[in-house]
Order: C-alpha cells, then sequence, then structure tokens
C-alpha cells in the first residue's frame, strides 16, 4: 500500500534548481534514508512534502487519513509550558475524544430514549478508540520515552523557554515519537543525542511498525534502522532498496559504469568527427561523411555530474605554548548547583582529548569553564601565558548577515578574493558564499564556522559537537584535518568512530557527575 507518491516534482530557489523531475513513492512499513551532500535539497524535499513549500511542478499525493509526524531542524516550543505539558500535547487528539465523551454524558440528561441509545454507542466507539490507544497508560509511555531520550535529568516540570538547543531538540523528537503517527518525518534527529539516546533511537525504529523518513549523516545509526534509501544528488532522485553501506556499492559500481560508458562514446565520437573532418570535401567519400555526421547528430550524448566541491580544512598552529597548556584544580562545574565532583585535571600541549558523556552532565559547561568563559563553581582554571583558542559552538548562527559578511567581520583585512577562497576551501560554493546564514542548511551554516576557525592562528583548538549536520565528506575531511592539527584538541562528540580516530585520551563524564546515570 502507497502512502506517499510525489510525481514528477521540479522546484527551484533563487534561480537554483534543487529538484527535477523528482518521483517518490513510500509503501507501508518502509524504512527510508534520504541522503545526500550539505546544500542538495533534502530539507527543501521535506517541506514539499508536507505542504510548507508548493513545487514549482509535480504532484504530491498522500493516502486518506493519514497522520504524520515531523521533526525537522527548526522546530519551535512555546515560552511557559513545561516538558510535560508538551509531551502531553502529543495525545491532543485522545484527550479531546475524552472531552466529548464526558459531554456526550452530559447531554443524555435531556435526551429522549432512542437519542440516549444512539449516544451510548458513539460513546462505545470513542471508548474503544481511547482503550486500544492505551490513553490511560499515557504517563507510563511519557516517562519512558523521557527517560530513554534523557528528559527526566532535565526535569519534566522546567519550562521549555529555559532550555538549551539540544534540550529543545529532544522534547521535540520525543513529542514526535509519542504521537506514533503512520509515518514519521525525522530530519537530523541524533544531532543533540549521545551514545546512549541514539542507541535508545535506534532500538525504536528498528521495531517501528510504522513507515518512516529519516535524514541523518550518521551512517551507522543509518545502516541499522533503514531499509530503501532515496539519494538526493544534482537535482536527481534516485531509489535503491537496501541500506546505506549496499547504497554506497551500488552508486560507485553505477558510477564507474557511467564513467566508462562515457570515455567509450567520447572516444566513438572523437573518431566520427575526425572522420567527418578528412573527409567531408572529397567528392568520392562525402556521403559517407554525411552518414557519419548525421550518426553523430543523432547520437544520444552521455554527460558526467560535475564533480561535487569537497571541503579542505586545515588548522593553523600559532607558537607552542608551555607543557601544560589548561591546569584545573578541585574544579566544580555548573551554575545555580555542582554538576561534578571535585576534580583536578590537566590538558597538556599538543594532546588530542575527547569528552565524553551522556546529554545534560555538562560537557559544553566543561569547555567553557576551561576557557574561562564561564566561572568555575568551585575551585581554580589557570591557562598557559600563550595559549590562543579557536572555539566552535554547538549553535548555529542565525543572522542576516551573508557568509561573507560574516567573515569580514572577523577578518576585516582579507580581500574579496581571499575571503571567498576560504569559503569555497569549506566547499561553499558562490551560492553560499552570498546567502544569509540564516538560509544556510545546518552542514552549510557549519562550515562557515568552520572557516572562522581556519582563518586563525591558535595552539588549543576547542570542538563542540562539531559534526552535527555536516556530510560525509566533510566528516571525513575534518577528521583528518584533526589528526594533521599541530596543536591540543578538546573535542566533545556523540559519535564514537569520530573521535575515536582523532583522539588519544578520552576524558568520561560519567565518572565525575553528581547526578545518576
Amino acid at each position: 500500500m502507497s502512502i506517499l507518491n510525489v510525481e514528477h516534482v521540479t522546484h527551484g530557489f533563487g534561480g537554483r534548481q534543487i529538484l527535477e523531475d523528482a518521483s517518490f513513492r513510500l509503501l507501508k512499513g518502509e524504512h527510508i534514508g534520504l541522503v545526500g551532500a550539505n546544500g542538495e535539497g533534502k530539507s527543501t524535499f521535506l517541506n514539499i512534502i508536507m505542504g510548507n513549500l508548493t513545487p514549482d511542478e509535480g504532484k504530491v499525493e498522500w493516502c486518506k487519513r493519514i497522520t504524520v509526524g515531523y521533526l525537522d531542524q527548526y522546530s519551535t516550543l512555546t515560552k511557559g509550558k513545561t516538558i510535560y505539558d508538551v509531551l502531553r500535547e502529543a495525545f491532543s487528539h485522545l484527550t479531546d475524544l475524552e472531552a466529548e465523551i464526558m459531554e456526550t454524558y452530559e447531554k443524555m440528561a435531556t435526551a429522549s430514549d432512542e437519542e440516549i441509545a444512539l449516544m451510548m454507542e458513539d460513546v462505545g466507539e470513542m471508548q474503544e478508540i481511547l482503550d486500544m490507544s492505551g490513553y490511560y497508560t499515557i504517563d507510563t509511555k511519557i516517562n519512558e520515552t523521557a527517560a530513554g531520550l534523557g528528559l527526566n535529568q532535565i526535569g519534566l516540570d522546567r519550562d521549555v523557554s529555559e532550555l538549551s538547543g539540544g534540550q529543545r531538540a529532544k522534547v521535540l523528537l520525543a513529542k514526535v515519537l509519542l504521537q506514533n503517527p503512520m509515518i514519521l518525518i525525522l530530519d537530523e534527529p541524533t544531532n543533540f543525542l549521545d551514545e546512549n539516546h541514539i542507541r535508545w533511537l535506534t532500538n525504536f525504529l528498528q521495531n517501528y511498525e510504522n513507515a518512516f523518513i529519516l535524514v541523518s549523516h550518521d551512517i551507522p545509526f543509518l545502516n541499522s534502522v533503514i531499509n530503501v534509501v532515496y539519494h538526493l544528488e544534482n537535482t536527481i532522485l534516485t531509489r535503491y532498496s537496501g541500506d546505506y553501506t549496499f547504497f554506497e556499492e551500488s552508486y560507485a559500481l553505477k558510477k564507474r559504469q557511467l564513467e566508462a560508458a562515457y570515455a567509450k562514446q567520447q572516444k566513438e565520437i572523437a573518431d566520427l568527427e575526425d572522420f567527418v573532418a578528412r573527409n567531408k570535401a572529397r567528392a568520392a567519400t562525402a556521403t559517407l561523411a554525411r552518414s557519419r555526421q548525421k550518426q553523430l547528430d543523432k547520437m544520444e550524448k552521455i554527460t558526467l555530474a560535475p564533480e561535487r566541491v569537497k571541503p579542505e580544512f586545515k588548522f593553523r598552529s600559532d607558537r607552542t605554548p608551555g607543557r601544560v597548556v589548561i591546569s584545573a584544580t578541585n574544579l566544580v562545574i555548573g551554575y545555580d548547583s555542582p554538576l561534578t565532583k571535585k576534580w583536578d585535571l590537566i590538558v597538556e600541549r599538543n594532546k588530542k582529548i575527547a569528552i565524553r558523556g551522556v546529554n545534560g552532565l555538562g560537557k559544553s559547561t566543561l569547555l567553557k569553564t576551561l576557557l574561562g568563559i564561564i566561572p568555575p563553581f568551585e575551585g581554580k582554571v589557570e591557562h598557559d601565558q600563550f595559549m590562543s583558542v579557536g572555539y566552535f559552538e554547538q549553535e548555529e548562527i542565525a543572522s542576516s548577515k551573508t557568509a561573507l559578511e560574516e567573515i569580514w567581520d572577523l577578518y576585516p583585512s582579507l580581500t574579496n578574493a581571499e575571503a571567498r577562497a576560504a569559503l569555497a576551501k569549506c566547499g561553499l560554493t558562490t551560492e553560499h558564499i552570498t546567502s544569509q546564514m540564516k538560509v544556510l542548511s545546518g552542514g552549510e551554516n557549519a562550515k562557515v564556522r568552520l572557516c572562522k576557525l581556519m582563518l586563525k592562528d591558535v595552539n588549543l583548538l576547542v570542538l563542540d559537537e562539531p559534526t552535527n549536520h555536516l556530510d560525509v565528506d566533510a566528516k571525513e575531511d575534518l577528521k583528518r584535518a584533526i589528526r594533521e592539527y599541530k596543536g591540543t584538541v578538546l573535542l566533545v562528540s556523540h559519535e564514537p568512530e569520530f573521535y575515536t580516530a582523532v583522539c588519544d585520551e578520552i576524558w568520561d563524564l560519567e565518572d565525575k557527575t553528581t547526578k545518576i546515570v
């Protein structure tokens, strides 16, 4: 049974073609991974199927009585509501049904026997829906999902306006999962989840009976939950049956075959053109030449897609600091209350250190405390006198400035050509460079922020979840750049395959936390 049909959709934005004659179908129970490089248009495609954008051409058809749960990268929450209030909204249709039952009972007081009989039948049907939906175990469901995503540690009575960006993302994800829709649409759901919560979400999606469409650049996660891949590249959407590994193998084979066919055709074209050029002027061979020219004119030319611009990250080293870059004595981090026990720690020169631990333990807080951005709750932090820092924060830039203006604000001495070249090195096109930061995709936004670091001489690189939103090519090159960087690194990442490849020391915050984990 087809839940969703997309037929011959074409869409452009700002003079750029994003989709060209794209067709897509979603069958009942399919678990689809929508993949492609940063900026290819995955989020645009999701907005089209959700009706938030009208395509230039083509049509989108859903089956009747469809229920959809959509988690995008930029959903918002209303101030004044608690986390529990928001999660309970997932069951609002059932709450409305219960209210309708109570209203019907009140009407029975003044109804005739005939009307009461009809009302009782109606109430019975509504009650059956509530029972089958597990309405009377809502609190249990909320607590299970909240625990799985680490929201219980934050406190379900917290006002959502007080939450960090990562915490808000988890609340929205929990709400969508609790809705248990016929189709689940998730755009980068693992960006703000740590390893434990990703494992919980993996298990949830593996056992999800309904269909879902998932956008993610986390390959191990994708591989473990999907059975179909749709690949978006150069405006073309292509379907592959299987997991991400099968897609990669099939895509590589298809590319090799196309390149071989292209090379063969180019040789054939060259031979025909040569024959025509040598023989068209001679009367004896002019007929043959015209025949070859017709063959050339009728030939359906094979074209190769332009090679995607791949980022090349490179971080610049500053003067060498002392042996100990940062030292902390009896350190306790926190704001209103302590998040850790007392801790003596040292960051040595040229060490590459990963900081891991479940969300809410204070990994970002630890980084900010070590850098002196916020004061320690207790204890003392000391810096080497020659420490120079490049700091990548989790939060995106959502300004009206263009990517080029963001670079110029920080480095006004750069020429236009130099600033553009630096952004291009990070895999950004001319269109990205002149676009406002708020309209760039999450991955493009991250590349601009990485570019800022690349232009600065630093001997301490501090990266807080740098792989969020980055596509596969960008992650691989960032991994290489961190390995080759001649300096000290402090890295927070929820991807073990990323941080274990670049770091020689791991700090586990779960060993120092005051919380129960």
